[in-house]
């Protein structure tokens, strides 16, 4: 295996295990809000307000493992 393929491996890993944790994470972000509107339907704009913030972080880990990705790749 040449330096070529090595690195375009080390992308395909960085990537996809950088967006396995994300992936994981908004889904279980999405059930629990689900489950929270179930229980409490009032506190819909608090549950909405939180969920939205939890998935823009959960979104976060996985811009920063494409930026890792695009980095290995182009360097």
């Amino acid at each position: 295996m040449n330096a070529e393929a090595t690195k375009l491996l080390a992308v395909a890993i960085a990537i996809g295990l950088g967006a396995i944790g994300p992936a994981l994470g908004i889904g279980m972000i999405g059930s629990k809000a689900v489950e929270a509107l179930g229980r409490n339907p009032e506190a819909e704009s608090q549950i909405r307000t939180a969920m939205i913030l939890s998935l823009a972080f959960a979104e976060a880990v996985a811009i920063y493992a494409l930026v890792v990705a695009l980095i290995l790749k182009f360097t």
